[in-house]
């Protein structure tokens, strides 16, 4: 509700939240406020719905998103059965700071899956913002418009 509250266009709107949601599905955990911001900026959204939008990606989300890019990504990559690893050795790498080791079988996947949700991500939440911005506004423009017209016949 705060970000349709936002006095901004609709399209604005919804830019700003498209570029937050496409940034949430991102395995760059800890950027993705950047990220948003940065896009919303070149595409002339609103940054504010922008930062509000990349709440999508919180603690309880982030694993799935995390997943999700990893397993798109072997797909792909077309390499499905062979290249995936499990999740246990991706923490004991993790634990142990092996990213050079990790870039191959994790981080690539991830990098590239992260494309195609991010974008799928992107078209959903701005059909959505905008249509839900856009009556939002009429209908805050309906009530404005009858107080004025109650106010100017008392």
């Amino acid at each position: 509700m705060r970000v349709l509250r936002i006095s901004s266009s609709p399209h604005s709107i919804a830019v700003g939240v498209a570029a937050g949601a496409a940034s949430s599905a991102t395995p760059f955990v800890g950027f993705h406020i950047l990220i948003a911001l940065a896009f919303a900026y070149l595409l002339s959204g609103n940054m504010i719905a922008a930062g509000i939008s990349t709440a999508l990606a919180n603690p309880l989300t982030i694993p799935f998103i995390l997943a999700a890019t990893y397993e798109v990504g072997l797909i792909m990559l077309g390499s499905e059965g062979n290249g995936a690893m499990a999740g246990q050795d991706i923490l004991h790498m993790l634990r142990h700071l092996e990213i050079s080791h990790l870039w191959e079988p994790v981080l690539k996947p991830m990098l590239i899956g992260s494309v195609p949700l991010a974008a799928v991500s992107a078209v959903v939440f701005y059909v959505a913002a905008f249509y839900a911005a856009k009556l939002f506004q009429s209908r805050r423009h309906i009530r404005r418009q009858g107080k004025i017209q109650a106010r100017s016949v008392a």
